[in-house]
């Protein structure tokens, strides 16, 4: 479970008559490489100002309120008043309004990952616990409200690894509909039996258990591995760029040529199909349980 000297929301979630002392604190890390814009002659950092469009003019901050336009040069403008009627009311609660099977949430909706971790001393981490272990048992997810800085947000509670986690979520309108955008359909495009067979095939052949540590960020060490060349002195040469793919002509002619070679990659792997296959089994059993 995650360790935290100060989460970032402290109250409690709470459902019927049960109240969960929790602190919020972040289950990701900013791994990327950062860098800050400076003069190249004297290597100092560049500043950013304010200037009016119109009298090209460095404009005080306390000067600045928001715009809303309307059309094109029409503006209502808005003051901290103003937000200020519309912020949410702070509450320190997480409020489940709803449980819901955890299969049942398309995974597009979730948003930014946080850990729930427990507060309240002996008594909250009991509750904590008890929590936990019947929604793991249930497999169910809490969907509920909370209110973070200004602004409300709807959120998804589950357990990972034994803690609870907590993801704030799209609300539906925020996600584009299918409808309208443009896909590759009707009687012409249906693919014939033996290509769909040698798809799945191919499919099944690459299928493996997920395993996360074995994805890793290589844009972020090739950067890395610049910036130390660079501060050993060392030259950099830009690689030569890649020629894009042309369109596939014969399409079964690339799955069967696809399929031969992800099979002799798994033979060469020492990867046998019943251990494959095992691991496959044993998803669809768990993703249908």
């Amino acid at each position: 479970m995650p360790k935290s000297s100060r989460g970032i929301w402290n109250g409690s979630l709470s459902f019927g008559l049960v109240n969960v002392p929790v602190s919020l604190v972040s289950s990701v890390r900013d791994l990327g490489v950062h860098f800050t814009q400076i003069h190249e002659k004297d290597g100092a950092p560049i500043d950013t100002r304010r200037f009016c469009s119109k009298e090209d003019k460095e404009v005080p901050y306390e000067q600045i309120v928001a715009g809303y336009e309307l059309k094109k040069g029409k503006w209502v403008t808005l003051t901290d008043e103003d937000f200020e009627a519309v912020e949410p009311r702070k509450t320190r609660t997480i409020d489940i309004e709803a449980f819901v099977p955890a299969e049942q949430v398309d995974p597009i909706y979730f948003d930014h990952p946080y850990f729930l971790v427990p507060a309240g001393g002996e008594g909250g981490a009991r509750a904590y616990r008890l929590l936990v272990r019947v929604m793991k048992d249930s497999d169910r997810l809490a969907l509920g409200r909370f209110v973070l800085r200004t602004k409300e947000y709807l959120a998804a509670v589950h357990v990972r690894d034994d803690a609870l986690a907590l993801t704030t979520m799209l609300f539906h309108d925020e996600v584009r509909p299918t409808k309208g955008i443009e896909k590759a359909g009707g009687k012409t495009h249906a693919p014939s039996k033996k290509a769909v067979d040698n798809a799945v095939a191919l499919i099944e052949e690459l299928t493996t258990d997920w395993k996360p540590s074995r994805y890793k960020d290589r844009h972020r060490e090739r950067l890395l591995d610049i910036i130390d060349r660079k501060r050993k002195g060392r030259t950099i040469e830009a690689p030569e760029p890649q020629e894009e793919p042309e369109p596939v002509p014969d399409l079964m002619a690339a799955l069967e040529e696809s399929l031969a070679s992800a099979r002799k990659k798994s033979r060469s792997n020492g990867r046998s199909r019943s251990r494959g296959g095992g691991g496959k089994k044993k998803s669809r059993a768990k993703a249908k349980s």
